[in-house]
C-alpha cells in the first residue's frame, strides 16, 4: 500500500477502536509523505489511548500463529511435564532478574494465569522446554523478528517526541532485559473472573498478539474499549516509562527521583510476585521526567 490505513474513529463514534497504522511506508527509502502520515496517527494515538496497532510490521504472520499454536500445545500439558521448565530447583532461579521458564501466579496473587518467559535468544537466564520439539526456535525466531520491529518503533517515537537522533535507543541500550512472555489464563468460574487485573507496563513498549480468544482491553475517558484480536496485527502498548511524554493535561508537575530502569521493573515485579495488601501500595510511576 502507498498510503496510511488508519482505523482512527475520533471522540464521535460510538464504538471507538484503537488506530491501525500501515508500517510499509518504513520499509521503502521513497515513502516520506506515507512516513509522515504515519507518524501522525502514532502521535495522535499515543497521545489519547497510549495504545495502537500496527500492519504490515515485518514479522512473518505464519510464524506468530505458529508461536501460539506450539504455546497451546505446551500449556496443555500435563503440570509434572510444564514443570520441568520451571527455574524454581535450578540455581538460575536466584540470579535471574524475572521469573524465566515456566511459572504460575502466587495464590494470593489477583491475576490467575500460567506463563512461559524468556529474555534474549542466546541469555543464559533461559530456561526452555524440551516439547513441543519446535517451540525453543520459534520462540527464539518470533524473538529476534520482534526485537527488529521494536527497534523500528522506538525510532518513530524518537521522532514523535522530538528527542536528539537515537536518543530511545541510547537511553534503552542494554537489550539484555529484554523480555517475551507467553500467558495462558484460566478459564474464568462462578467466583474468579480471572485474567489480568488493570495495570500499566512498567516498561518502554510491549507488543501483543492475541490468539482468537481475545480478552485485550484499553481504557479511554473511563471506558473500556475491546481490542479485537486480528492474525495481521500486532498492537502496542506504551510503558509508563515514556507514555507521559504523550499524554496530554497531566494536571501537575513531574515528580521524581532518580532510579535505575532495572531497578524499577524488579520492584514492578514485585507488584506481581508478593502483591501488597493495600492497592495504595503498589510500586508504580505517575509523574517523571526525561532529561535529554
Amino acid at each position: 500500500m502507498e498510503l496510511v490505513v488508519s482505523t482512527w474513529n475520533g471522540m464521535a463514534d460510538e464504538d471507538p477502536v484503537i488506530p491501525t497504522v500501515d508500517l510499509s511506508p518504513f520499509f521503502r527509502e521513497d515513502d516520506d509523505d506515507g512516513k509522515r502520515k504515519a507518524m501522525e496517527v502514532i502521535s495522535k494515538a499515543c497521545s489519547e489511548y497510549g495504545f495502537f496497532q500496527i500492519a504490515n510490521h515485518g514479522v512473518r504472520i505464519d510464524l506468530l500463529q505458529r508461536a501460539l499454536q506450539l504455546s497451546k500445545i505446551f500449556f496443555d500439558y500435563p503440570a509434572q511435564e510444564k514443570l520441568k521448565s520451571s527455574p524454581a530447583s535450578i540455581r538460575i532461579a536466584s540470579v535471574a532478574p524475572l521469573p524465566v521458564g515456566y511459572n504460575t501466579q502466587r495464590q494470593h496473587c489477583p491475576d490467575k494465569n500460567e506463563y512461559l518467559l524468556m529474555f534474549p535468544p542466546g541469555s543464559t537466564f533461559n530456561v526452555f522446554p524440551h516439547n513441543p520439539h519446535d517451540l525453543r526456535k520459534v520462540l527464539e525466531d518470533v524473538f529476534s523478528n520482534l526485537t527488529k520491529t521494536c527497534m523500528l518503533v522506538e525510532g518513530i517515537m524518537n521522532q514523535c517526541l522530538g528527542f536528539p537522533t537515537n536518543f530511545l535507543e541510547e537511553f534503552n541500550h542494554d537489550r539484555s532485559w529484554d523480555f517475551m512472555v507467553a500467558l495462558r489464563y484460566f478459564p474464568a468460574n462462578e467466583t474468579d473472573n480471572n485474567g489480568l487485573t488493570e495495570h500499566e507496563d512498567a516498561n518502554f513498549i510491549t507488543f501483543v498478539f492475541q490468539d482468537e480468544a481475545g480478552g485485550l482491553e484499553v481504557r479511554k475517558d473511563g471506558k473500556w474499549i475491546p481490542v479485537i484480536p486480528s492474525k495481521d496485527t500486532i498492537v502496542v502498548n506504551l510503558g509508563d516509562i515514556i507514555q507521559s511524554q504523550f499524554t496530554q493535561d497531566i494536571g501537575e508537575p513531574s515528580k521524581y527521583r532518580g532510579f535505575m530502569y532495572k531497578e524499577y521493573l524488579q520492584l514492578r515485579m514485585k507488584n506481581k510476585t508478593h502483591p501488597p495488601s493495600r492497592p495504595e501500595d503498589e510500586i508504580r510511576i505517575t509523574h517523571y521526567k526525561i532529561t535529554t
